[in-house]
């Protein structure tokens, strides 16, 4: 998407109460943003931030208002404590992430593999179809950059200090599975992006990435965070 000032998402009115809770956590929001917009959400703890995120991601529909998102827009969420599949490893979970330019690749492996088979280059109709099928995933490759997925994944992982690639999920930090979760939502590189706390468990040297990434990032970054130097 590249819809550069046009308003993609705005909400009217909207109140959320939890259940058994005397006041509304969030009453009478308006909100309105364009795609590309940078966006710093300041709060005291328990003022609704984290769950004004949610409704904007569309996790919680829990709330009365009007809430208006543009189709065809994605929507990627980093929660302060993100659901992970623990049996998964840390490079399993952040491919997901790239998960269909993984898919592309595999796919094209596996054509370029057909080629050695003899029911293939024996049958001139079945080598030209699986010729023209990997003239077109090259084109999606080159299109895509996806010879350089290694490169991007190292930087990246290497970048949020993220644990060893071959490490089970189910036997990390909490602070490490936000750094794989966050690598994971970076790479996916969603039409708006929004992060709680982005900064909690990085060091100095990846908040400095992350705040260079996101200056550079072409979709929405909306971001709850209590550092006022990220913000700046």
């Amino acid at each position: 998407m590249s819809d550069d000032k046009k308003v993609i998402f705005s909400m009217s009115g909207v109140t959320k109460t939890f259940p058994r809770a005397n006041t509304p956590v969030l009453k009478n929001i308006y909100l309105s943003f364009f795609y590309g917009a940078k966006i710093g959400i300041l709060g005291l703890n328990g003022s609704g931030k984290s769950t004004l995120l949610k409704i904007i991601a569309g996790k919680d529909q829990n709330y009365q208002g009007d809430v208006v998102f543009s189709p065809n827009y994605s929507v990627g969420l980093l929660e302060q404590e993100p659901e992970l599949d623990e049996n998964k490893t840390v490079l399993e979970v952040v491919k997901e992430g790239v998960a269909e330019t993984v898919a592309i690749l595999d796919e094209y492996n596996k054509i370029n593999d057909m080629f050695g088979l003899p029911e293939v280059y024996e049958d001139a109709d079945k080598m030209q179809k699986l010729m023209d099928k990997q003239a077109e995933l090259q084109d999606k490759i080159d299109a895509s950059n996806a010879w350089e997925l290694d490169t991007k994944l190292d930087i990246a992982m290497d970048a949020l200090r993220t644990p060893e690639p071959d490490k089970k999920i189910g036997v990390l930090s909490g602070g490490e599975r936000r750094r794989v979760a966050l690598c994971r939502l970076l790479l996916q590189e969603p039409d708006v992006l929004l992060l709680d706390e982005p900064t909690n468990h990085l060091d100095a040297e990846s908040v400095h990435w992350l705040e260079h990434h996101l200056q550079q990032y072409k979709g929405t970054v909306i971001a709850v965070t209590h550092d006022r130097y990220f913000l700046d």
